[in-house]
Parts: C-alpha cells; sequence; structure tokens
C-alpha cells in the first residue's frame, strides 16, 4: 500500500519553533485578579490534556491514511503527527473498519429500500455499496491486491516481485485479481441479502469491514516487514506492532462483532470468521512462502482475501 499522507503539524512541534505561544487559543479569563498562568505552565496542561487522548488521536491518523475521510485544521493541530504515532495507530485498523463497514452498509441498506422490489434489487445495492467503499477509502486495499498479484504472478523470484511491487502500473495479474475480487464481493453481497434478508447482509458488510482489517495485525505482529526500507512508503506504518497494540485491535473487533450478533443472533458469524481467519491463514503462508516477510501491499491484499472470505464462509453456512 503507497499511500502517502500529509502531516498534520502537532502543537508541541510548533511550541518549540515558536510558532505561536502555548494556549494562545483559549478567548476567557479568569478576571482582573487572578494570576495568568505562565506559558509553561499552560503548555504542559495542553500536553497533558493531548495525552489522555492519545488513543483517539492514533485513530484519527489512521483514518486520515486509510480513508479519503479529512483531518484538517483544529482538529489536525489537535492530533498532531509523528512517526511513531503513525506507526501507533496500526492497531486501530479494525476501527477504521467501523466507519467505513458502517457507512457502507448504511448505503446499502438506503439503495436496498429505495429501490423497487425486483430480484435485480439486491445487485444494484451491492454494486452501489461497494462503488461507495472503494470511493471512501480511495481503492487503497484494492491497490495493495493488485500490486501483490502483479509481483507473485510476474516472477517467482522474490527481489524481482518486489521491484514489480513498486511499478505504479498494473499489469495483467493484478488486473485480473482486482475484477475478481470485486466480482466475488459483490455477488457474495447480493446474495446473502437475497438468502439471509437486509438485516443480515448489512450486518455482514460492518463484521466484514471490521474482522478484514483485524487480520493484517497478525501479519505485522509475526513477519519482518521487507522490500526497499529507505523508500518504502509502509515501513513508517507497520514495522512492527506489539502485544498491546493486537490487544487494541482486537477490542475493536470483539465490540464490532458483540453488536453484529446482538442485531442478528446466529451461529452463522463463528463461520464467517472463521473464514477470515483461513483467508489470513492463506496470506500468511504466501507472504512468507513467496518475499519471507510482509510489505504494505501486502497487507491491502490480506484485508481483501479476509473480506472476501469472510462473506463466502456465511453464505456457506446459510
Amino acid at each position: 500500500m503507497r499511500r502517502s499522507s500529509a502531516s498534520p503539524r502537532s502543537e508541541a512541534e510548533a511550541v518549540e519553533r515558536g510558532d505561536f505561544e502555548p494556549g494562545s487559543r483559549g478567548t476567557g479569563s479568569a478576571g482582573p485578579l487572578a494570576a495568568s498562568p505562565l506559558p509553561q505552565e499552560r503548555g504542559e496542561a495542553a500536553q497533558r490534556c493531548r495525552g489522555v487522548f492519545m488513543p483517539l488521536r492514533h485513530f484519527f491518523i489512521a483514518l486520515q491514511f486509510f480513508t479519503r475521510i479529512p483531518v484538517t485544521g483544529r482538529l489536525a493541530d489537535w492530533v498532531g503527527f509523528s512517526p511513531a504515532m503513525l506507526r501507533a495507530s496500526a492497531a486501530h485498523f479494525p476501527g477504521v473498519g467501523w466507519v467505513v463497514g458502517g457507512l457502507t452498509a448504511a448505503v446499502f441498506c438506503g439503495l436496498l429500500s429505495l429501490l423497487p422490489a425486483q430480484p435485480a434489487a439486491p445487485w444494484v445495492a451491492a454494486i452501489g455499496c461497494t462503488v461507495f467503499s472503494v470511493l471512501l477509502t480511495g481503492a487503497f486495499h484494492e491497490d495493495g491486491l493488485a500490486d501483490l498479484a502483479d509481483g507473485l504472478g510476474g516472477s517467482p523470484n522474490r527481489e524481482r516481485a518486489l521491484e514489480i511491487m513498486k511499478d505504479s502500473r498494473i499489469g495483467s495479474y493484478g488486473a485480473v485479481a482486482l475484477v475478481l475480487a470485486l466480482l466475488c464481493k459483490v455477488a457474495l453481497i447480493a446474495l446473502l441479502a437475497q438468502a439471509g434478508g437486509l438485516l443480515l447482509a448489512s450486518a455482514a458488510l460492518f463484521g466484514a469491514h471490521v474482522s478484514s482489517r483485524l487480520m493484517p495485525l497478525f501479519i505485522i505482529r509475526t513477519l519482518p516487514h521487507v522490500g526497499d526500507t529507505p523508500t518504502s512508503k509502509s515501513k513508517p506504518l507497520a514495522e512492527s506492532i506489539g502485544n498491546a497494540g493486537v490487544f487494541t485491535g482486537l477490542l475493536w473487533w470483539a465490540l464490532a462483532m458483540g453488536l453484529v450478533v446482538s442485531l442478528q443472533p446466529a451461529l452463522h458469524w463463528f463461520a464467517a470468521v472463521f473464514g477470515a481467519l483461513l483467508g489470513l491463514a492463506w496470506m500468511w503462508r504466501l507472504l512468507s512462502r513467496r518475499l519471507q516477510g510482509f510489505t504494505g501491499d501486502g497487507l491491502g491484499a490480506t484485508q481483501q482475501v479476509c473480506e472476501v472470505a469472510f462473506y463466502l464462509a456465511l453464505a456457506l453456512s446459510l
């Protein structure tokens, strides 16, 4: 995955350069007899406040990196940025799935509710919500799938495959992989709506987006990052992740699946998660055997494969 992200300037960095005085955005006054806090005290208070909300700041960085949702202005100033924060944001990949999956499910529900009750309606809604999800993420993960397919399909040699993956042009292997992945998603979403109803398909969309974004964390945790380190754009983001980061991702996922099960109680969800885990196992073996590690493109491809596997396993269990 080779997206560059604009780095918002943090308040702390601006303070160090003397661009503005800490706390200068305050608008209230404590009265004429109140002693104004020293600049150092105001800066320390601001940093303590920012530290308390550090997980939320990491989430916003992940949201900015993996979607087209803008994080700008005062919000960007509050969030701040550093390479360490970007690495820490990896733990919130499943949290981004909450946003993308929730909005995609809402679009699917809206379309299917507004369309006439015809056999083609689920297909139209499935295509519409898939287009929406691609626009929302900027085809970030789809790009990774295409690049990985081009690299691994283009050469059995590890170094040559990594070189091909850096090429921004799409090849025949990437085009085929991308078309098949999109067709599989559209067909399976439509099938779930026809076989299980609107609520099941909507819950599946939400659960699949969150679950598929959890799986790359295990790739990051267990495989080394490979590729051209000095020029790699995924290195600062996905170099490694600790147990605490994996736990954070699991917490996002557990809350999401708890919501899904509460909305649509069924044992089918165990099959869906198992399918995503099988997709993870297949991608882990592929990356380990062919590349001896992972790249950003490999993480994007893992998300796509696990999303399709989630839908397929759920459909098979109905």
